[in-house]
């Protein structure tokens, strides 16, 4: 590992800051057109949620139902749209962090490892996100749905 004394990095750093600031105005003095056009900068998406899919199979002795579960993992900052979940009943275990979740007009409610919640059939869920901006959050989700139906409907007008 290489060790810089943090007085040489900051003073480097505004060397190179000074140096682009330098070869900016220049260029910019060659090329007028260059100093009036606007450019834009990618605008960074917040980071979503990803679902790891563990189990799904028919339910013995009740014609017409999955179980379905899935590990769903949550950057920092990240968050779901708002959606449905059709006519699956969820049930939600937070197995790492803290997931601040509302469903339908219920007030919102942060969940920390080892609570769980349920969303019944229809419910629309309406924030689901991890509030840390420097740790991932976890959960155990199940659901329980009519086979071959959509797990997760986002909402059309996103």
């Amino acid at each position: 590992m290489k060790y810089t004394r943090p007085g040489l990095r900051i003073a480097g750093g505004v060397l190179a800051v000074a140096a682009v600031t330098g070869v900016t105005a220049c260029a910019a003095a060659d090329h007028p057109a260059s100093a009036t056009t606007p450019t834009t900068a990618p605008v960074a998406q917040p980071p979503a949620e990803t679902l790891k899919p563990l189990l799904q199979q028919a339910l013995p002795g009740v014609q017409g139902k999955t179980f379905t579960s899935a590990i769903v993992t949550f950057p920092p900052g990240a968050h779901a749209a708002p959606h449905r979940h059709g006519s699956a009943f969820v049930y939600a275990y937070v197995l790492e962090g803290t997931v601040r979740s509302q469903v339908d007009d219920k007030p919102a409610g942060t969940f920390r490892t080892g609570e769980n919640w349920t969303e019944q059939p229809g419910a629309h869920h309406v924030l689901t996100e991890n509030p840390s901006g420097t740790e991932q959050a976890r959960l155990l989700v199940v659901f329980v749905a009519d086979n071959g139906a959509e797990l997760k409907v986002d909402d059309a007008h996103q």
